[in-house]
Parts: structure tokens; sequence; C-alpha cells
């Protein structure tokens, strides 16, 4: 059953009444074939219209929608012979960052990203996809084992950020996200990064600073969440009184237009109509054809040519005069 947002409910009545004239077609004979068609042709512009003009804080509940694919769908659907890899040979292993080798379109990769469950019971496992420590250490271990056999590092971002937990601290998680964010600046492969539903704080910078970095249309990206920057702007907590966070959203410019304006990002990888959740294989499909390029490109680069492409890219960040 379809999840609508607050925003899609005159979208989720038109397909109410089209399913329900379904449902009287094939039960009663009655003929209403002419009806469908026009009310399906009604509820594709009225979704046209209301995705062509999505406000920051609407494109953050889309970014959030339970219903977008998650790396599990993209590892089960983008790659072949996927092999998921544990641990961090220090602490333990984190379900919050996947990763592991696989095959993408007849390459050998490694394949790495945030993973934040679809139901109760896997969001628990996965933590809602913010990682500890062990779970940063975990990706450092891989890229490291992508740059010894000269594999392209691909990487799916989707976190409100890294676990903010007393034993994530104690086990280091500011040196941990520094050390991923570091090694990734400095792998001699090619890193593509994407960031796919949110991308929140260094949580999500520690797998994003890669030589390509591309968001989906509907994605958003940002130092810290909207609600995170109301609360200490207007000391909002979320769901009592004045709600600002849909005003940080707009303050802080978290959509991929913005950042792909501001430079901050290469790219931007369109969603079906209505968002990446109401088609998913299309979504990995357009995902797959977005990366095959960013590899393409950066193919025949040396080691050292992909670090000083990457460098030059981070370092040009806001230094395009807008302000």
């Amino acid at each position: 059953m379809r999840t609508y947002l607050e925003f899609e409910k005159p979208i989720a009545e038109l397909d109410g009444r089209i399913q329900d004239l379904k449902q009287m077609d094939t039960q009663s004979g009655v003929n209403v074939a002419e009806e469908i068609e026009r009310l399906e042709a009604k509820a594709d512009q009225l979704l046209t219209d209301t995705y062509g003009k999505l406000s920051r804080w609407q494109k953050t509940l889309v970014a959030r929608h339970a219903g977008r694919p998650h790396f599990s769908d993209y590892a089960a659907s983008l790659v072949d012979d996927f092999t998921p890899l544990a641990g961090d040979r220090s602490f333990g292993e984190d379900a919050a960052i996947l990763g592991g080798p696989a095959r993408f379109r007849g390459r050998s990769i490694m394949l790495i990203g945030h993973e934040k469950g679809a139901d109760t019971s896997s969001r628990v496992k996965h933590n809602f996809g913010m990682a500890n420590p062990e779970g940063y250490r975990k990706a450092i271990r891989l890229m490291e084992m992508a740059e010894r056999f000269s594999l392209p590092v691909i990487m799916l971002v989707d976190t409100p950020g890294a676990f903010p937990g007393r034993g994530g601290e104690e086990r280091g998680q500011a040196e941990a996200i520094a050390t991923c964010t570091d090694k990734s600046l400095s792998l001699g492969a090619p890193v593509i990064s994407v960031i796919v539903g949110e991308g929140g704080s260094g949580g999500a910078v520690a797998l994003a600073a890669a030589n390509k970095i591309l968001m989906l249309e509907h994605s958003i990206y940002s130092v810290i969440s909207p609600e995170g920057c109301a609360s200490i702007l207007w000391k909002d907590a979320a769901g009592k009184g004045d709600n600002k966070a849909p005003d940080a959203a707009e303050a802080m410019r978290v959509s991929a237009q913005d950042l792909l304006e501001l430079g901050v990002i290469d790219g931007i990888i369109h969603e079906p109509l209505g968002g990446a959740h109401r088609d998913l294989t299309q979504m990995i499909e357009r995902l797959g054809d977005a990366v095959e390029t960013a590899i393409e490109e950066l193919e025949g680069m040396s080691p050292a040519g992909l670090r000083k492409h990457r460098r030059d890219k981070f370092l040009a960040i806001g230094r395009n005069g807008l302000t």
C-alpha cells in the first residue's frame, strides 16, 4: 500500500477514486474505462505540478520517504555477486554501513553505503542508518582493499548523521569520521558518491569526499538536519510550538538543485515522476547509468591524478562568487 506525504493529499484522493472505479469495473462489469483514463491523466498532471514546485522542506520529506530505495535495494538490483564484508577488525560489526566487492555492468567495484532499513525491525537492526565508529572504520578497511586491487569505489549516502550515543563517543566517533573522510580524499582509486536520500552532517561527508558527487533529484545534503538547525537557532523542538524546520531547510539550501548551483556536487540524477519511491526499478536503472558515466570519465587517471582531481574539486567549492 502506497504511503502519501502530507502535501500529497489531493493526489491520494484522486488515486483512491481511481482504485474504487477499477474495483467497480471488475466486480460489476460496468465500463468506466473512460472515467478512469480521465482521472489518471488528471492525477499525472497533479503529480507533475506538485513535484515541479516542491519547497526545500517538502524535498526533505521526500528524501526521508520510507519507500525510497535503500542500499539493500541497490545491492540487489544494481550489481551482481555482491559479497558483504563485516567488521572493522578493531571492535566489531556495524550494520548501519554495509559494503563489499561486487560486479557492476562488467566491472569489479567496491560498493559501500548506509542502510536505514525498510521496516521497524530492520531499522532497529541498522540503527536507522546512523553509524558508530566501527562502521566508518569498516568503510576505511574496504576502501583500502579497493585501492589494493584498483577497484572503483561506489558509495551510497543515506543517513541523518552519525550516531551520537555515548558508546560511539567513547570509541572515537569524531576520529573515525575524520579518518574516513581523509581516506576518501587520499584514495588512489576512483571514488563516486551518490546521495540517495539524506546526507546529514559529517556522517555523510565521510562517504562523500569523492571525485564525483551525485545527488538524486529529491535528496538533501547539509551540515545538520533542518530540525537540528531550528533547535539551535530558534530553540524549536520539533512538534512543539512553531516548528521552524521548514524555515531552516530554506535557509540552509539543502536541495540538490541548490548544491549543484553552489558547486558542492557534480550532477543530479532525475527521479521518476512523484519521487524514487514510485518506481524503484526505473530509479535504480537511472542511478546505474549515471554511475557508469562517472566511472568512464575517471578511467585512465593515475592514482596521483585521482588524488589531485579530488583535491582541486574540494578547494574550488565556494569560489564561484555566489553568496
